[in-house]
């Protein structure tokens, strides 16, 4: 009788284990619906703070946790370059940091030099017109995992299916949400000088030379390269290369094209942009925006580090 007891206690005890373990993880948004959908933006023009990385994006958990130890109130945001299915992972290019400021707002000199002080820099970009965007909990460690392996494939899937030409892939942590968005007008303002002076070094001296020169004084790149700062829509050959029917990645990606290098820009992207979009409805900015439409998928994504930031207050 004492052996039956013990077995029920440590079935009851495992039964009960596992349902808590479901609860974190349905808490955390492992049954939340991914919406995916083309219209404004969910913030504004903003000033950031930032540091640069290269390799893999599985190694940036330590600057968002570095970014929110400076100022734990601000909301921490990352923009990613390259598409790590298709760019060596040492080779994957991103900015992690925090937002200083948003809209008309300007941020404080004191602050600048606080991140300054910890080797920060600082970059503005605009609010686009119009973006992809979706949004996912962010109420543990555990959503980060859950929203890398969920909502870049209903992104690139919506994109692609959309011949969408959209680029670079921002997050932003916000009251206890993530919103992903995908600039679909002037990808270039995105771009941090890092990543361009890359893109210098990369096409070599002669190259650069000949490289002609966008309205605001920066060069725009070519299709064949990693990384587009065109300010206009994508290149139609290149983006037919990209969408041509390939061999499925396990991690929800398309890895048909061969070529070694691709970013956002070149990965699943066409010459379409957003004015070819039948655009309905308001956005939350008085945008007019497409209606959402739930794509979920449950291939994975970005295998990141769960030490990512606790949430700073709003």
């Amino acid at each position: 009788m004492s052996d039956l007891l013990l077995l029920g206690l440590i079935g009851g005890l495992t039964l009960l284990l596992m349902l808590t373990l479901l609860a974190f993880a349905g808490y955390s948004g492992l049954l939340a619906g991914v919406a995916v959908s083309a219209g404004s933006p969910p913030i504004r023009n903003v000033t950031m703070a930032y540091k640069f990385h290269t390799g893999p994006f599985n190694e940036t958990g330590r600057l968002f946790t570095e970014s929110c130890s400076v100022c734990p109130r601000l909301r921490s945001i990352a923009i990613y370059y390259d598409n790590p299915h298709m760019v060596s992972p040492e080779k994957c290019r991103c900015a992690v940091g925090s937002i200083l400021s948003e809209g008309e707002e300007s941020p404080s000199p004191e602050l600048i030099q606080l991140y300054q002080k910890f080797g920060f820099k600082v970059f503005s970009f605009p609010a686009p017109s119009h973006v992809v965007t979706a949004t996912f909990p962010y109420t543990t460690a555990l959503s980060v995992w859950l929203a890398t392996r969920r909502v870049h494939p209903a992104l690139d899937a919506y994109i692609k299916e959309r011949k969408l030409c959209a680029h670079p892939r921002l997050e932003i942590y916000q009251q206890g949400q993530i919103y992903f968005m995908c600039p679909l007008a002037r990808q270039g303002d995105f771009y941090v000088p890092e990543v361009k002076e890359t893109e210098r070094k990369s096409r070599g001296p002669a190259q650069a030379s000949d490289t002609p020169m966008d309205g605001t004084g920066a060069d725009t790149l070519s299709d064949t390269s990693s990384v587009s700062l065109e300010v206009g829509p994508c290149s139609r050959e290149t983006s037919a290369a990209t969408l041509s029917p390939g061999v499925s990645s396990s991690r929800g990606w398309d890895d048909g094209d061969t070529r070694s290098e691709h970013s956002y820009s070149e990965s699943g992207a066409s010459g379409s942009s957003f004015e070819e979009l039948d655009l309905e409805g308001e956005g939350p900015l008085g945008e007019p925006r497409l209606s959402p439409e739930a794509e979920p998928l449950g291939a994975t994504k970005w295998p990141r580090e769960l030490s990512t930031p606790e949430k700073g207050e709003e």
